[in-house]
């Protein structure tokens, strides 16, 4: 993720911002310029007030009305909802205020996810614009099913359901221990299961398509057999050596969807630590070299992912051991062997063939 700042004051300010904290400004999204605009009324619109504003008019995507999202289309534009809120198939009923809450938290997740994707490049088509190969999303409570039934968070023909439990923190700690995982987000939700939506758009029916099949193993495996085999076998002994994650080894679209999510999970990190400058040089002893390194560079412009990886073992090791000192549990709690490394890597050249990534 980038830093972005007032364009009034200079401020920093986050991402899901929509006031400046410094000079009171609303602010909001601008996702063509990848700019948060500082903005002041103008009738029922609004006009950017920075010393190089072009007179451009915005309004806000209709989902603000909400505090669900920050993003602005031109005031003329006949659409309502920003590219990432045009995705949205079914939300949560608002009626319910617990409700509201979740959903505020699931658009961050997707927010930043879209800006993830708009940084690769790559395309984000949605099922009204195209039905059988765009990108929707269903975000649902357990009493919208049957009784008994649960909604399971996944993903099928581009339509990516999420269970909105998973957006409050006390019930998705309480599954992460149930199934005995050792790091469960709302955003990586997002990132594996977009992984699976990817794996339809980018290597089926592709020329990648036999290279990622000796990465990550035939997919034409039966997936119902393999997740059987899964859950009443176990992983195997030596998983770690050639897994991102234990859930990774259950079937070839699950290890892509895991490492998929991964590869957003590094590159959006350093991405951040780039837009910081961080210099990391431990003081432990002056022959290991490759506990240092200089996050200087956008990793998405990167074109070696080997590159992004000398950054990410120092960094990381960092970010773990400053958790660490505040009493929290390690940011990324992985270890990274050359053979996902391999993967990883499959994956950052897919992207950079299938899109443009935005320039800095």
């Amino acid at each position: 993720m980038k830093l972005f700042n007032c364009t009034h004051c200079d401020q920093v300010v986050y991402f899901e911002n929509d006031s400046c904290e410094r000079c009171n400004h609303a602010l909001g999204f601008d996702a063509t310029q990848q700019q948060m605009m500082a903005l002041k009324p103008h009738g029922k619109q609004w006009v950017a007030v920075h010393d190089q504003a072009d007179g451009t008019t915005y309004k806000y995507c209709a989902n603000h009305a909400q505090q669900a999202c920050n993003w602005l289309l031109p005031a003329d534009a006949n659409e309502s909802l920003c590219q990432a809120c045009a995705l949205n198939r079914t939300i949560p009923k608002l009626s319910e205020p617990e409700h509201i809450a979740r959903w505020q938290n699931l658009e961050k997740a997707k927010h930043r996810l879209v800006f993830s994707l708009q940084q690769l490049g790559l395309p984000i088509v949605s099922k009204t614009e195209n039905e059988e190969t765009g990108l929707a999303f269903d975000f649902l409570a357990d009493e919208q099913k049957p009784e008994g039934e649960k909604v399971l968070t996944g993903h099928d023909n581009g339509l990516i359901t999420i269970n909105i439990k998973e957006a409050d923190d006390v019930e998705r700690e309480m599954a992460r221990r149930n199934m005995h995982e050792v790091y469960r987000t709302l955003l990586g939700h997002f990132r594996h299961e977009v992984g699976h939506y990817y794996w339809d758009r980018l290597i089926d029916n592709t020329p990648h398509l036999e290279e990622c099949r000796r990465l990550f193993g035939d997919e034409r495996a039966d997936y119902a057999e393999a997740l059987k085999k899964h859950y009443d076998q176990g992983v195997p002994p030596d998983w770690n050596q050639h897994f991102i994650s234990a859930y990774a080894t259950t079937h070839p679209w699950e290890d892509w969807a895991e490492t998929w999510a991964h590869y957003l999970h590094i590159i959006d990190t350093l991405q951040t630590a780039s837009a910081f400058g961080i210099h990391v040089n431990p003081r432990v002893s002056e022959e290991a070299d490759n506990l240092s390194t200089t996050v200087s560079k956008d990793p998405y412009q990167v074109d070696d992912f080997c590159d992004n990886m000398e950054q990410w073992l120092p960094l990381s090791l960092a970010l773990n051991s400053l958790n660490r000192s505040m009493g929290l549990s390690d940011v990324y709690p992985f270890v990274i062997p050359p053979a996902v490394v391999e993967k990883l890597a499959f994956i950052h050249r897919v992207c950079h063939q299938a899109g443009q990534p935005r320039s800095s």
